[in-house]
């Protein structure tokens, strides 16, 4: 008798389907996934729509902290075995979200490497952006911070999915570096602005 072949893991197929340990919601814009203070005992992956990050000080100051969209998990806090919730996370637009328990996704990390694959790559690229925000903090001016965030909310990047710009940033800065070792003209520019008069 033949036994039959192990049909290959299907990440996305697994973040789809309702299981055991899986459901899946919908959210209307403002709808609180969890709030801070909460148990912590399950894991969130958006099939669709954007959610924000705040975190509250015993002072009563609200700051959002992070805003995710497609694609991204949320709530990973768990499985370092953080009891409660660091922050509140709400829907900003309409959103399917996923969620999975602690033990459904632990278990799927340890036996499907394709899934531990995908959330290892979400985990190393959420800690890259967290140390470029912080660079971003400590070294540019208000006004760099403000650009950098408005591209990131306007989703500057690839397939619809937020990335540093630093490509655009590194051309901005080189433009002004430029123009700073011009006395403030782009020679370039000035070149092009000087043909299209004589045309």
């Amino acid at each position: 008798m033949k036994r039959k072949a192990k049909l290959p893991f299907d990440p996305n197929a697994f973040l789809s389907k309702v299981n055991g340990g899986r459901a899946i919601a919908d959210y209307r814009k403002d709808q609180i996934v969890y709030r801070q203070g909460e148990s912590a005992d399950s894991v969130f992956y958006i099939r669709s729509g954007k959610v924000k990050k705040t975190v509250i000080s015993e002072q009563g100051k609200e700051a959002v902290v992070a805003i995710l969209g497609t694609g991204d998990f949320f709530g990973e806090g768990c499985l370092t075995g953080q009891p409660l919730r660091l922050a509140t996370v709400s829907a900003m637009t309409e959103c399917v979200i996923v969620r999975i328990t602690k033990a459904d996704i632990t278990r799927v990390i340890h036996d499907e490497p394709a899934f531990a694959e995908l959330f290892i790559a979400h985990l190393l690229a959420r800690n890259s952006r967290v140390e470029e925000d912080l660079v971003d903090q400590l070294f540019n001016s208000s006004e760099k911070r403000l650009a950098r965030i408005l591209l990131l909310l306007a989703n500057f990047g690839k397939e619809g999915r937020p990335e540093y710009p630093a490509a655009a940033l590194r051309r901005g800065r080189e433009r002004a570096a430029r123009q700073s070792d011009t006395g403030g003209i782009d020679h370039r520019r000035r070149r092009r602005q000087t043909r299209s008069c004589h045309r």
